[in-house]
């Protein structure tokens, strides 16, 4: 009898997170088609150089606003470059771009919800009323206006889409550490007279985690979007270089001949932006339990 009860709590299955969240990913299409052209555009920025036709850089005169066919697969611009190669060269501009800001926003404002939401009082009152200014302008603006302080560049596009993300960041880790700080295991390791770092680090900051990568995902679109526009506005990158807000600016005056120099990267912008905000839902609706257990 002990040997069958044995056999059968061996063959009992183990709780494993990673294959729930697979299993329930799964269940998520919409958001999981999303999340494979996102891998796909990941993997565009990593080998675009390997698969873009021609040289992104490269006029060429004689074939100047050319429509779409089947040589130059989306056209080409006023100098005769490939508008396809060059929305291939954007990819890892944009995602580079965004990516680096958003993460620069999200360890600067988790840290600084972390601290605010656990130790609370003036400090938190302080940090909060900080982000009640910035949240007093809206996020273009404010990038427009630390841009135009710093000046014009893809660095100082990435610090001012980092700043603008810093309070969103902060109110919302502050939000859940209010929550995880009054927890039973939290007790448990502040009577047992651990750290207060510890505390932070070990028990609460993983606790937030999963609503930290879901607005990290979601967080990807707006800063997509804010590096376009500002490029199109002439404050990032210069005007030959392939940037998906850049070639939308150079091809504003063909709109009405040659739609397509604005098209295609206009399209770019718009599917990129939406994909990641998709898998920003599918993963609040996986990850999130109180959404979850509905």
């Amino acid at each position: 009898m002990k040997n069958t009860e044995t056999l059968q709590v061996a063959r009992s299955p183990v709780y494993s997170p990673v294959k729930e969240f697979w299993h329930n990913w799964k269940k998520q299409k919409v958001a999981f088609a999303a999340g494979i052209f996102v891998l796909f555009l990941i993997l565009i920025a990593c080998i675009g150089p390997l698969l873009a036709p021609y040289d992104p850089l490269a006029p060429d005169y004689n074939n100047t606003l050319s429509p779409p066919s089947g040589e130059h697969w989306a056209g080409t611009d006023e100098y005769g470059r490939d508008i396809f190669s060059r929305l291939i060269y954007g990819t890892r501009l944009s995602l580079s771009v965004s990516f680096t800001a958003v993460l620069t926003g999200a360890v600067f404002g988790t840290l600084l919800g972390l601290i605010s939401g656990y130790f609370g009082g003036a400090l938190d009152r302080f940090i909060m009323r900080i982000c009640d200014v910035m949240f007093s302008f809206p996020d273009l603006i404010l990038a427009l206006a630390i841009v135009a302080i710093l000046g014009p560049g893809l660095t100082n596009v990435v610090i001012a889409i980092a700043i603008f993300s810093i309070p969103t960041f902060a109110r919302l880790i502050r939000g859940e550490t209010l929550e995880v700080k009054e927890s039973v295991f939290v007790e448990a390791a502040r009577s047992m007279g651990a750290k207060k770092r510890r505390i932070i680090l070990k028990h609460i900051f993983p606790e937030t985690m999963s609503s930290l990568i879901v607005f990290f995902t979601m967080r990807m679109g707006t800063a997509i979007l804010a590096a376009a526009s500002l490029s199109f506005l002439g404050l990032a990158s210069s005007p030959e270089t392939p940037d998906w807000g850049g070639m939308l600016t150079l091809g504003r005056d063909y709109l009405g001949t040659a739609s397509h120099v604005v098209i295609m990267p206009g399209i770019a912008i718009f599917v990129t932006v939406l994909a990641f905000n998709l898998v920003g839902d599918g993963l609040r609706d996986v990850l999130d339990p109180k959404t979850k257990n509905k």
